[in-house]
């Protein structure tokens, strides 16, 4: 479902700066995006401070910022984005852009990400990266971007090039359709919802540049990873609860099964039970166990219906909404 533009409507763009302490980069940062850009009539620039402890704010404010919303503390990057969109669309946004403080984006490139929307042809641009053609990435963290990728691929249903990547473009529509609860991250998050709620994604080539330092918002390849596939198993829960519960409670059946095939043949063969008792027991748990999760996985799928006419009704809501709230815990200015 592609959001429906007028011809000649006027189209605000707010550009979106999650940043934790990056005084450094932040203003280089501002200063590449673009003054205008065909189709667009009114840029802003907006950051969300994640609770910093150095001069992003005063830099944020320096470089240009037209607005910066603060965390009373790291709150993590998941709140960091919602927050930023909540206030994205409280600022009028037709389109939001989501970019890193780090500098290794190249803002420059901001009209490419929002041309299809603007063109009516998606409700989500994500920008990918050839991360094969990275020298300066470590080999890690390309197999945990790739492992990241896949898992997003095949949760989500959608041939995803780079899930892991930050630059993306969002129309009004979409960002009212996003109820997102990951604190952590929520990259997987968006691009899993916005395959369950219909939206249309494109995916445009972007350039990647090395970053100085370690990042900030995200740290450790492996507690990145394990907070990520939370998020990931957390959405399956909630969109797709049928396939996910079916797929553990089919895998438990099956190794019960597989204790169970390995006492028949034996009974088969000599007549007798007695040495593989704990095998028989340990299939019929398993066997029990896995029709269990599955029937599980039918009443999820029946509440599951509730959540989405209940997530109808807060679109519908925020939709006609004049404005949304902003956490107690971020102050603006």
């Amino acid at each position: 479902m592609i959001t429906k533009v007028f011809v000649g409507e006027k189209m605000k763009l707010v550009v979106m700066i999650p940043a934790y302490n990056e005084e450094k980069s932040l203003g280089g940062v501002i200063a590449e995006i673009p003054p205008g850009i065909e189709g667009i009539s009114e840029i802003e620039i907006l950051v969300i401070d994640d609770g910093s402890t150095d001069g992003t704010v005063k830099e944020a404010e320096k470089a240009g910022a037209d607005k910066v919303i603060s965390h009373s503390g790291n709150m993590g990057l998941g709140v960091t984005f919602k927050d930023g969109l909540d206030m994205a669309l409280d600022m009028g946004a037709d389109i939001m852009v989501n970019i890193d403080a780090d500098g290794q984006y190249n803002a420059y490139e901001i009209p490419v990400l929002v041309r299809p929307i603007v063109e009516q042809k998606a409700d989500i641009v994500l920008g990918w990266r050839n991360i094969n053609a990275l020298d300066f990435m470590p080999r890690g963290k390309k197999l945990g971007n790739k492992l990241a990728t896949w898992a997003t691929r095949i949760s989500a249903g959608f041939p995803v090039k780079d899930a892991q990547s930050g630059y993306r473009a969002f129309s009004r529509d979409a960002a009212l359709k996003m109820n997102l609860s990951g604190k952590y991250t929520y990259v997987q998050e968006t691009l899993m919802q916005a395959k369950y709620k219909g939206l249309w994604v494109e995916q445009v080539p972007i350039e990647f540049r090395a970053r100085r330092g370690e990042s900030r918002l995200i740290s450790g390849i492996f507690n990145y990873a394990l907070k990520a596939g939370r998020t990931i198993l957390s959405t399956l829960r909630d969109y797709r609860p049928l396939w996910l519960f079916c797929s553990i409670g089919g895998l438990i059946t099956a190794a019960g099964l597989g204790f169970a095939a390995g006492v028949l043949n034996h009974y088969l063969r000599t007549g007798f039970v007695s040495p593989h008792i704990p095998s028989a027991i340990a299939a019929s748990l398993l066997i029990i166990v896995g029709l269990g999760v599955m029937v599980f996985g039918v009443i999820a799928d029946l509440f599951k219906k509730q959540r989405l006419l209940e997530e109808e009704i807060l679109y519908q809501l925020k939709k006609s909404s004049t404005g949304s709230d902003i956490s107690k815990d971020v102050s603006v200015s």
